[in-house]
């Protein structure tokens, strides 16, 4: 729902704007800012899920005025209403308040609300009547002190400050750090708005604008959506700057404050100051509450300068309205719905201009000065008044007779009231008591239709509705033909006429493809296979190393019954070794074991010689080129062998100890923490080959002991029990030890301090990793404990919830599921899920690369996407797919019968996508329909056991057994930096290449304990300690704390001492699972420091370790240069030094995020240019490259000469062929080009990818890619975001994991699950799209498992503060969906229905209706579900899409096929049903195809212009300049009558559904007299307080009865009569779960006049004029977005005309004598093998029918012809886009 961003012609430098000319008015002033300022902020603001993708965890502000405005603006609220300024339902308020703050709460909302005083005025209305503003003032005042009521018992503060400037409010947001502020921005004034209101909008831009120049980041309140468990607003980044112009003008516009404050404390004085914090005192009980306001009310209304001739009515009504306030508490909300009785006139004058509003505004004064807080009911007290007025000489007696308020007039010396005043009125027709209003607004004139369905019927059976008339469905009908009875069978594919099966299992036989179609597809097949190829042989498993291929036999015909398939496998457990040995061997055991003695004794004897011959070359070297040599030598195959590999790596620490010994100061701190490192990391490389004789057991024993590590001798390098080969070491051994007294000759070589502190301090990277490894046989790694878990129950067909880190080892865990699969059966299935396309191709080739199996007729996988498909998804072992399509598999009936019952398992990768704002509720669908066990994958779950208990009861009910299983801790540590960006132009040296540049040092260590300084009381799980960062961390805590500061920390800080914590007795290094149990107790200790209360105190002791922690940072970078956030050029500018600093150090490759798609593009650009131009330079400078170039030139003019004499010697030759082709040695300049870029000038790796091989791909991709992409991936650079070119992705992603592109900037697309490791993570400038999550799934890029043991993390561009704020953060929980839409309740039947009741359809469907939750986040109980289920079917039956036994109907394809557009997709069912389209379809072609277009323009694809966008001076220059009308022309007025008239009926069937579910269940609902937070009870149950009698009748005779509608919202005077569908979900009574997206409502479609929700006319416009520049720059569309768009706009138009075609077809096959029926699936779910495109299937039938069938009338027909030749346009624009 973004804004689209459209061109805008005024555009320029913030800083260059000036007033031109006088601002005269306000209306000048609100324009001119509109105009230059809010439409641009309008524009680029985002629409977020803000939980989800935005704050997650992290604590925001809300506005309390704009919280106030929201509630009292509400239009459903009797408060301060013109006409009727005596209703003060503040009962109703409370509720929407409430019900609102509940909204947030529910949805994991971390807020506070805050009142600033200088943002009060549009609240209060000020420069309105009085009429308006007394009450809302009092409203205010109430609504205040009931919010700090309720914040009592509540996560959320309530706090009030001045203003932004408030000293206070900068402490404030100091401690809690605010992450935005959500808060009204003043909308959009209507054209006759008054001065004041004006005034009031700009004043309200002017906070909104201060808070984003203060760096706050904002949120519309008054544009707020809650949908599903999302929170959804539009979200304005704040940025730290401010325009001179703009800031004017709202100076000016400020000055209106003082007229503001003069109206308020000339007319209301006190009534607008809010009570403070500061002003609390003892709480005064009611009756002294009432009695000190009756004092003030007697003081301020029955004063002497009373008119004389009202003086006699003032003082009765101050009485009345006191006794009002008393009675309240014993007056039941359900009396106090009603309606305001008629007054005399003369009495309602007096009460109504002089009571009431000086009554109210007085109230409101005595409130704020005492804070106490009243119960208020304007209608009760009306009613007192209308009471006192009726006829009867005792009600005035009755009225006198109350002893608190007779007390109080007492206590205050006054005159008792002459109540009697009244009696002059108490007779004539406005004062008689007012009838009963009537109650049943519900009544709506029709039953239920009747209806029974076999499966259904046993759930719906408790769910008890009279049918009152019951009617038929042929009551409904209309003129077309598409209402009538045809059932529907679900048999096609929805883009095309294509058989649903393949024939294997019973489909149509394809049509045979001609020539050219075979050619096509084989040329397409061997492309793709070929990128396939490629991109398999760049993927690594864990170890680094490339995949394996795993070769599988065939089942065949052998295969057991599918019952016994799913037995568990026998698990071959490692056998003991000494098992082994012990066995006696049979003779034949005894020659094969021969065999293979003498093999490797012979391979041995090779490598021997071989390794010898490399000795004697080594040994004639100096040491730094014996190493160089080494170390290419490892790479060498022989290396992988036991002896030869053990020799080399000896042989390599032999160099590593005599370089040491001949350093000039050896024992010096760095050189010695240097080479004791490497010497140690070495010796555990050679103990973990497990390959150990006695002589290379003594050596490492020596070097150990040398090294101050004797007692871990034994443990590490006992000689391995399997070697028995005890040769000698093949060269001496640097002698450590002199021979005779085993002296050490170099004692400096020993550590100075524990083993176990430096093995913290440095050997944190190098140690063992495994958690409780051990051998298993069912993997080729030794997998930890819990891995193994997971095996376990795999093999027990358990579904599982795995949740582990990126890089922890999740994985093996569906290749092995898929091996299992694969080795049980040639037919069972398992189905992965990927959440993109990009993922679902990577995951596609890693199974090509893992697996084979010849399997006759099949493949052992197959890709099925939207918009393309490989191989036969349903001819396929392992099925790759995105949720949309199996979502269709799953309830595809034909697929039910011959597919669904071979599935295995199904596996949802990265499953935390069930919380995403588009798409999530598609995963809720499968986890709730999967008829198999599931096998959930993701690293960033927040609060993953509330997701594991809701998944656990799903798969329970399915009869599945379940297991979650987590797993914490990365393999790898990420170490995390900030990087100051210099601002300074004049400060930044050009840049020279990089061979010559020295690091800036500009990088500053970030200590994970000092984020706590942005002051968080907690540490999140995820916040992990190096072993490193441990042992600062506790050197800093014993140099802090102190006895006397905590003895609690020092008693626990002594235990901590390495030394004692890691006792080196044990003989083992140090594992990651020692180090976790010491950083736990530290992070114990840490957290009782951050949450004390003087954690913010700058002497507090989580203050003086943070300090000292900073301290010893291992930069020099000062702190306060790091807490900025730099300007854009600076961030671009230092690029270029950065990568530079990066590729100094080592630390490429890198990925680089930055969540804008122009940003990312525009710093790979600048990139690129800086090291052309630092090349150019170079170039032009250089002698030795002139020189060099030269010698080229002069080499290319010898060619011929070169050719001639090749020639010449050629014709010596009596035999060609004995002639080698060239026999010269090629020379540097036949491979040398000048247009390439030099090395030290680019980031390439070019011994990883030649030249020639990238110049291929670059070939391959030009004309596709733009020409400064192409560039800069030759000097290896590359920009990765959807809006790029398909193929040019997968190049970059193939490149990168080949290490010859070592610098990509990407969008958030190479985060999620994309195999991309990086060695560094890097966020470029902060974005709103930089959420918990996000940074959670970037910075798992870093560390590449089985190349780094240590990633890097760098923050680039942001300031301090939000780099803690993202460390600290915590991942939001995850929230559903109500998943049962009634798109989707159609589904389920066509499921049962289509496939003949299967067993496995009936069985999803019962499990799906016995859930006791349907969603992860519904309150919706089982009951509520099926009664919700039960109307659901009344209204499909109405819409003709279901008969009365629940089988589709008539136009089921479009709604069905469409259930993503719901609810679009009914309102074209509507509309096709009523015959408009027929009435369209009269019109000439031409016309009648444009109108058809507009129509679909409505419904489908619908993206809004904001209002400020609409405005005349704003949009006549975009519609002169382009071809595109921008603003989509008004809905058609016959088509909209026909949706008006659906959504009434659509509105009685829900409302009938709420009454008849609180008939059925009146005793279990609640009585909705509790406020939904605080739950006060308003049922005066519990009250003392007594009414007397005859006003109690009175009040019981004359207020509202209703069913439905919540006691609260009644009080306001309504009944069971809702205007619209959202209103009734809003304002139902307590305890009916109604949601509104659940509802196929089309208030938004038929919108008329909202300009809020004017659309984009982008598709009507593409249609009209094919220019897709015009669509980004007139339409505003976003240039990444617009194929999308227009391919979904595609796919539906397909989907529509296809539909037509088996609707038609269907109604032809009834007219004439039945023929076979062509049998298909949607989306391409049954193809014949291959590779298959959507669009290209398309081809082949895009004429569609040629005639008219049989039966079909003529009107039918023309619709679907108007609907073909629309389409067939359509496409023609749409290919031409991208052909």
């Amino acid at each position: 729902m973004d804004r689209d961003d459209l061109d805008n012609p005024d555009a320029v430098s913030p800083h260059t704007h000036k007033v031109s000319g006088p601002i005269l008015s306000y209306k000048d002033a609100l324009h001119y800012v509109d105009s230059k300022w809010f439409m641009d902020l309008q524009r680029k603001a985002r629409w977020m899920d803000l939980i989800g993708d935005f704050a997650g965890d992290e604590p925001f502000v809300l506005d309390g005025e704009s919280l106030l405005q929201l509630v009292l603006d509400d239009p459903l609220l009797a408060l301060g209403r013109v006409g009727d300024p005596a209703s003060f339902q503040i009962v109703h308020a409370y509720q929407t308040l409430e019900r609102f703050l509940k909204n947030l709460l529910s949805r994991s909302a971390n807020f506070d609300i805050v009142f600033w005083q200088d943002n009060r005025y549009a609240t209060l209305r000020v420069g309105e009547s009085k009429d308006i503003v007394a009450p809302r003032a009092l409203a205010r005042i109430l609504l205040h002190q009931h919010l700090k009521k309720l914040s009592s018992g509540t996560d959320f503060e309530v706090k009030t400050f001045q203003g932004l400037d408030d000293p206070s409010w900068r402490e404030y947001e100091n401690e809690k750090k605010p992450m935005f502020v959500m808060i009204n921005h003043g909308g959009e004034p209507s054209e006759n708005a008054s001065l004041s209101a004006l005034a009031l909008v700009l004043l309200q831009r002017a906070f909104v604008y201060e808070l984003l120049s203060k760096g706050f980041s904002v949120t519309s309140l008054s544009e707020l959506e809650f949908k599903d468990s999302k929170i959804l607003a539009f979200v304005h980044e704040g940025n730290y700057t401010s325009r001179s112009d703009v800031s004017k003008i709202f100076k000016m516009a400020t000055r209106k404050k003082f007229a503001f404050d003069a109206e308020l404390s000339k007319n209301y004085p006190g009534a607008d100051t809010l009570f403070s914090d500061d002003d609390l005192q003892v709480p005064q009980a009611y009756p002294d509450i009432i009695g000190q306001l009756a004092r003030q009310l007697l003081d301020g209304i029955v004063s002497p300068d009373s008119a004389k001739t009202n003086h006699r009515f003032l003082h009765p009504l101050t009485y009345l309205f006191v006794l009002h306030l008393a009675l309240l508490e014993g007056v039941p909300l359900k009396l106090r719905a009603r309606n305001v009785p008629a007054l005399h006139p003369d009495v309602k004058h007096v009460l109504m201009n002089e009571f009431i509003p000086r009554a109210f505004f007085i109230t409101a004064a005595t409130l704020a000065r005492s804070g106490a807080s009243l119960d208020i009911d304007g209608r009760i007290f009306i009613s007192l008044v209308h009471y006192v007025c009726s006829p009867g000489p005792q009600i005035a007696a009755e009225l006198s007779s109350n002893a608190l308020v007779n007390q109080i007039w007492s206590d205050l010396k006054q005159c008792p009231p002459n109540l009697g005043v009244f009696a002059a009125f108490a007779h004539g027709p406005t004062v008689s008591h007012p009838s009963r209003p009537t109650a049943n607004g519900t009544n709506f004139g029709f039953g239920l239709l009747p209806f029974s369905n076999p499966v259904f019927d046993a759930h719906l059976s408790s769910v008890q509705i009279a049918l009152d008339a019951p009617e038929s469905l042929e009551s409904f009908s209309s003129e077309s033909n598409f209402d009538g009875s045809t059932l529907f069978s679900d048999t096609t594919h929805w883009h095309n006429s294509k058989s649903l099966l393949p024939p294997h299992l019973g489909g149509d036989t394809q049509k045979p493809l001609t020539q050219w179609q075979q050619n096509k597809r084989l040329k397409r097949e061997q492309r793709f296979m070929s990128n396939l190829q490629k991109q398999a042989e760049t993927l690594t498993g864990a170890s680094g190393k490339i995949i394996q291929r795993i070769v599988i036999p065939a089942v065949g015909a052998s295969s057991k019954s599918q019952s016994k398939q799913t037995a568990r496998l026998p698990v071959q457990k490692a056998k003991p070794e000494k098992a082994l040995k012990n066995k006696k061997l049979s003779s034949k055991d005894q020659l094969l074991l021969k065999i293979k003695q003498e093999k490797e004794s012979k391979n041995k004897d090779s490598s021997s010689a071989w390794w010898l011959g490399q000795l004697a070359v080594l040994k004639i070297e100096d040491i730094p080129s014996q190493i160089k040599h080494l170390t290419s030598l490892i790479n060498n195959p022989r290396s992988r062998e036991d002896w030869a590999g053990t020799e080399m790596r000896l042989y390599r620490l032999h160099l590593e100890l005599t370089r040491w010994v001949a350093e000039s100061y050896p024992d010096a701190s760095v050189v010695h923490d240097r080479y004791s490192l490497s010497i140690l990391q070495m010796v555990k490389d050679i103990c973990d080959r497990k390959y150990v004789t006695a002589p290379v057991s003594d050596v490492l024993s020596s070097v150990l002991r040398s090294l101050g590590f004797e007692d871990y001798a034994r443990s590490l390098v006992s000689p391995s029990v399997d070697v028995r080969d005890d040769q000698g070491l093949t060269f001496s051994f640097i002698k450590l030890f002199r021979s005779k007294d085993q002296v050490p000759k170099y004692s400096w070589m020993k550590i100075r301090e524990h083993p176990s502190e430096w093995q913290l301090r440095l050997f944190g990277e190098f140690m063992d990793r495994s958690m409780d490894g051990s051998p298993d046989s069912r993997v080729s790694f030794e997998p930890d404990a819990w891995q193994r878990k997971v095996l376990d129950c795999i093999d027990r067909r358990t579904s599982l919830l795995v949740v582990a880190p990126t890089s922890a080892g999740k994985t093996f865990i569906s290749y092995y599921a898929m091996e299992r699969v694969l080795r049980e059966s040639d037919s069972g299935i398992l189905v992965y899920v990927a959440p993109t396309k990009a993922l679902v191709t990577q995951i596609a080739a890693e199974v090509y690369a893992r697996f084979s199996k010849e399997l006759k007729g099949k493949t052992v996988w197959a890709i099925h996407t939207r918009d393309h498909r490989i191989h036969n998804p349903q001819n396929c072992q392992i099925l790759i797919t995105v949720p949309e399509v199996l979502s269709i598999m799953l309830l595809s009936p034909t697929l039910a019968k011959n597919w669904l019952p071979h599935l295995r398992w199904v596996c949802l990768d990265e499953i935390h996508c069930i919380g995403q704002q588009e798409g999530g509720s598609v995963w809720e669908q499968l986890i709730l329909m999967a008829p198999c066990p599931i096998i959930g994958l993701s690293a960033t779950i927040g609060d993953p056991q509330m997701f594991s208990d809701w998944l656990g009861s799903v798969q329970r009910a399915h009869g599945f057994e379940y297991e979650f299983i987590q797993h914490p801790h990365r393999y790898s540590h990420l170490r995390k930096y900030i990087y100051l960006l210099d601002s300074r132009d004049n400060k930044l040296k050009p840049f020279k290449g990089l061979s010559s540049h020295e690091h800036t040092n500009r990088s500053r260590f970030i200590h994970p304990i000092t984020t706590l300084s942005f002051g968080a009381r907690f540490l999140p799980e995820d916040l992990a300690l190096e072993p490193r960062d441990t042992l600062t961390l506790y050197h800093v805590l014993r140099e802090v704390c102190t006895a006397p500061d905590d003895p609690k920390i020092v008693a626990a800080l002594n235990g901590l001492n390495p030394g004692d914590f890691f006792p080196s007795t044990s003989g083992q290094l140090l594992r990651q699972k020692d180090v976790l149990r010491y950083e736990a107790q530290l992070k114990e200790i840490v957290s009782r420091l951050a949450g004390a209360n003087d954690r913010l105190d700058s002497q507090s002791l989580l203050r003086r370790v943070i300090a000292k922690l900073d301290s010893t940072m291992e930069s020099k970078v000062p702190a306060q240069q790091v807490n900025v956030t730099p300007p854009p050029k600076a961030l671009l500018d230092n690029l270029i030094f950065f990568l530079s600093d990066l590729h100094v150090a080592g630390e490429l490759p890198a990925i680089l995020f930055s969540f804008d798609r122009t940003g990312c593009e525009k710093m790979v650009k600048v990139v690129n240019q800086a090291l052309i131009d630092a090349e150019r330079t170079w170039r032009a400078q250089d002698p030795t490259w002139s020189r060099k170039v030269q010698e080229w030139e002069k080499w290319k003019e010898r060619a011929k000469d070169r050719k001639r004499a090749g020639t010449k010697q050629a014709k010596k030759k009596k035999d060609a062929d004995d002639f080698p082709e060239d026999t010269t040695p090629s020379s540097w300049q036949s491979s040398f080009d000048p247009t390439e870029p030099s090395q030290q000038f680019s980031f390439a790796d070019y011994h990883c990818y030649s030249k020639s091989e990238l110049e291929e791909d670059i070939q391959s991709m030009t004309g596709w890619v733009q020409p400064w992409a192409l560039s800069a991936l030759r000097r290896g650079i590359a920009v990765h975001h959807s809006g790029m070119n398909k193929g040019y992705r997968a190049l970059v992603e193939s490149l990168f994991r080949k290490g010859f592109l070592r610098v990509v900037i990407a969008t958030g697309t190479l985060a999620l699950g994309i195999n991309a490791p990086a060695k560094t993570s890097v966020f470029c400038g902060d974005s709103v799209f930089l959420t918990a999550l996000m940074y959670r799934q970037c910075a798992g890029r870093a560390g590449r498992r089985g190349f780094d043991l240590l990633g890097k993390v760098v923050f680039y561009g942001l300031s301090m503060d939000r780099v803690y704020r993202l460390i600290l953060s915590r991942l939001p929980s995850l929230q559903g969906s109500f998943a049962l839409t009634s798109t989707l309740n159609l589904r389920l039947f066509n499921l049962l229905h289509g496939s003949d009741y299967a067993e496995i359809s009936t069985r999803t469907v019962n499990s799906l209706m016995s859930l006791s939750r349907i969603s992860l986040s519904s309150e919706v109980g089982q009951q509520q579900l099926l009664h919700h289920m039960r109307f659901s079917i009344e209204y499909l039956q109405r819409a003709r899409l279901l008969d009365e036994k629940g089988r589709p109907m008539n136009l089921f394809a479009m709604a069905a096929h469409l259930y993503y557009t719901e609810p679009s997709n009914l309102a074209l069912v509507a509309l096709l049903r009523k015959g408009f389209l027929h009435r369209i379809s009269r019109l000439n072609d031409t016309d009648a195809k444009q109108k058809f277009i507009l129509l679909m323009c409505h419904l489908f694809g619908r993206r809004y212009l904001s209002k400020t966008a609409l405005k005349p001076q704003y949009l006549e220059p975009l519609v002169k300049k382009y071809p595109s009308i921008i603003v989509l022309p008004s809905l058609d007025p016959d088509a909209r009558r026909i949706l008006v008239e659906h959504e009434d009926q659509t509105l009685k069937i829900y409302c009938e559904y709420a009454q008849a579910y609180c008939r059925q269940h009146a005793g279990d609902i609640s009585d909705d007299c509790k406020l939904p937070l605080s739950q006060l009870d308003y049922s005066a149950s519990q009250s003392s307080t007594s009414i007397p009698l005859g006003f109690h009748q009175y009040l019981e005779q004359t207020a509202n009865r209703f069913t439905t509608r919540s006691l609260f919202v009644a009080s306001s005077g309504h009944l069971d009569v809702f205007g619209t569908v959202q209103e009734l979900t809003s304002t139902v009574t307590e305890g009916v779960h109604l949601h509104s997206h659940a509802v196929p409502s089309f208030g938004e479609i038929i919108a008329e006049g909202d300009e809020e929700k004017t659309l984009n006319a982008y598709l009507y416009d593409f249609y009209t004029h094919g220019q897709t520049p015009t669509l980004a720059n007139a339409n505003g569309i976003r240039h990444g977005d617009i194929w999308y768009l227009l391919q979904d706009f595609s796919l539906t138009l397909l989907t529509l005309k296809w539909g037509l075609e088996q609707l038609l077809t269907k109604i032809s096959k009834e007219y004439t004598p039945p023929v076979a029926e062509e049998e298909t699936l949607e989306n391409g779910d049954g193809l014949e093998n291959g590779i298959d495109d959507i669009d290209e299937e398309n081809e082949a039938e895009a004429g569609g029918f040629g005639v008219c069938p049989p039966g079909v009338s003529k009107e039918d027909w023309r619709v679907y012809q108007v609907v073909r030749d629309a389409t067939a346009e359509y496409q023609e624009k749409f290919k031409a886009m991208w052909a």
